[in-house]
């Protein structure tokens, strides 16, 4: 294979004076916290404190799911990262029969405010920041989080975290949508006004490339396309009626981190530098924090092997380093089991020790953007954002990400990415180490976590003494009213809030505004 960066860029043997010819440091990297943020978007970085350590965790019913983020807590984790299982992320009840056999497979089964209170038992909401990956239904679980707060006697100016509520990346590359894109920007405006005015220091949405790059996506397809549906959000929030520099400053952004590691730091870079442009010069944002872009990493589980397991401890550390030395504000080190099934409780602290170790073992803390200077770093910086700029123009041209989208060209393009580099896995051009080259001829046995079945017939019996047991034509009486809020202009959260509070199931609030919004169809389904 020729040496190339993997968004298939030319990768130089030596890199020196002449490959920053004509280069302006002062225009290009600034001071770290200053525009245009290339050096990262606080002036102290990580010498001050560290990145926020997460844990993406959640798995079969609330109960079991408390337990793990309990044993996270005692282990050292800062912030909260939910995974909710398919059902409620597509916003069907588990007793739905569209939901049969996906209960609690791949995160947390929640069907009602109930379950929400199983779920952070014990766990104070003044004090740990939660992060929720919910897209669609992401205003639900907003809501009913901030049901189970008020409960606690925390209010809403008091709660922090982010929902990831990104769901034009869902119609490139994810496909857990249910509105059409139009009534889901609707949607996704209603949550910035109302957070703007209840819940202040959320963090409204987490416009994510991470799961673009999971699809196949090159580092510069994933920052342009990522880019490009913040560039559509914001353009909705402003149509609404919404000030730039109130709701902006709260966008956060989500990316993976590979293992290509020079090109992931470069990428970090790049995406720092083209979002401050843009909002300054499109937009004409005034506020610094309007301009910086603040994101989560998660290291990369689309590149751990089934295969030797415990070599993926390896990969994590090496991109888990990377998402450091690119300046994310928080992080998400994967499990090395999570190729093979959920993660153990073992392999999630030895995650969370990677993180750990990063953070107070090494010397990368105790400087600010420490490649600032490097001839391949920075070429690698500004050839990663042209070749995203490009990308991001095409999009233009189609006017805008949706319309991009419902032409399929971020899929389409994404899609001959993965390709090209299935291919070159395929023929061991690029090796997979454990799986196309030095593999063992004998693995060792490996027990890994798995999903009670029973867990299904478990929730369907809690939503059936949740239906006895409420007051039915008060729950009538709230989807009514949220039904016609999103028949006219009226902001949807506060009738679903209340809806949720009188106990109306996920599957319930969603399928009131199926009726009024109806279905998303991709174009390739006809």
């Amino acid at each position: 294979m020729s040496a190339e960066t993997e968004s298939g860029l030319p990768f130089e043997q030596v890199y020196g004076p002449e490959s920053l010819a004509d280069w302006d440091p002062a225009t290009r990297l600034g001071e770290p916290g200053e525009f245009p943020f290339t050096r990262g978007v606080y002036p102290s970085m990580y010498t001050g404190r560290p990145w926020t350590m997460r844990q993406y965790a959640g798995f079969g019913t609330a109960v079991e799911s408390n337990q793990r983020y309990h044993q996270l807590i005692e282990h050292g984790t800062a912030g909260l990262s939910v995974a909710f299982d398919l059902p409620t992320q597509m916003g069907h009840d588990s007793d739905s029969p569209v939901a049969h056999g996906e209960v609690g497979k791949v995160g947390v089964a929640i069907d009602s405010v109930d379950d929400m209170r199983v779920l952070f038992d014990g766990i104070p909401l003044d004090q740990v920041s939660t992060s929720m990956t919910i897209n669609a239904p992401a205003a639900l679980l907003l809501l009913m989080y901030q049901i189970v707060a008020e409960e606690q006697g925390v209010p809403g100016d008091q709660i922090t975290g982010t929902i990831q509520n990104d769901v034009l990346k869902e119609y490139i590359a994810r496909g857990t949508y249910i509105y059409p894109p139009q009534q889901s920007l609707r949607l996704i405006t209603d949550i910035f006004q109302y957070c703007k005015a209840e819940i202040p220091k959320w963090n409204t949405i987490s416009i994510s490339g991470y799961h673009m790059a999971e699809a196949g996506a090159t580092p510069a397809q994933e920052i342009a396309f990522t880019l490009a549906d913040g560039i559509e959000y914001v353009r909705a929030a402003i149509a609404s009626g919404q000030d730039v520099d109130v709701f902006a400053p709260r966008l956060a952004f989500f990316f993976v981190s590979r293992t290509s590691f020079l090109e992931e730091v470069a990428k970090f870079r790049a995406a720092r530098r083209i979002w401050a442009q843009v909002m300054r010069d499109e937009f004409g944002a005034k506020d610094p924090k309007s301009l910086m872009l603040r994101f989560h990493t998660q290291t990369a589980g689309v590149q751990l092997t089934a295969q030797q397991p415990e070599v993926n401890l390896v990969r994590v550390a090496v991109q888990a380093l990377a998402a450091v030395l690119g300046g994310t504000q928080s992080l998400h080190t994967n499990s090395f089991d999570e190729a093979i099934a959920l993660p153990t409780e073992k392999a999630a602290r030895l995650a969370l020790r990677t993180q750990q170790v990063i953070a107070f073992e090494t010397d990368v803390t105790k400087t600010v953007d420490p490649f600032a200077g490097s001839y391949a770093v920075e070429t690698l910086t500004d050839e990663v954002e042209a070749a995203a700029r490009a990308l991001m123009t095409r999009v233009e041209e189609y006017g805008g990400a949706v319309a991009a989208i419902e032409a399929g060209f971020q899929k389409g393009e994404i899609e001959q990415a993965a390709y090209r580099i299935a291919q070159q896995v395929d023929s061991g051009e690029r090796v997979v180490v454990g799986l196309n080259r030095y593999q063992s001829a004998e693995e060792e046995p490996y027990e890994p976590l798995r999903v009670d079945p029973a867990i299904e017939a478990e929730q369907a019996e809690r939503l059936a003494t949740l239906r006895a047991e409420r007051d039915n034509a008060e729950v009538d009486k709230h989807l009514a009213a949220l039904r016609s809020a999103a028949e006219g202009d009226d902001n949807v959260l506060y009738p679903m809030k209340e809806a949720l509070r009188a106990r109306a199931t996920v599957g319930e609030v969603c399928n009131a505004l199926r009726e009024v919004w109806g279905l998303y169809s991709p174009p390739d389904a006809f």
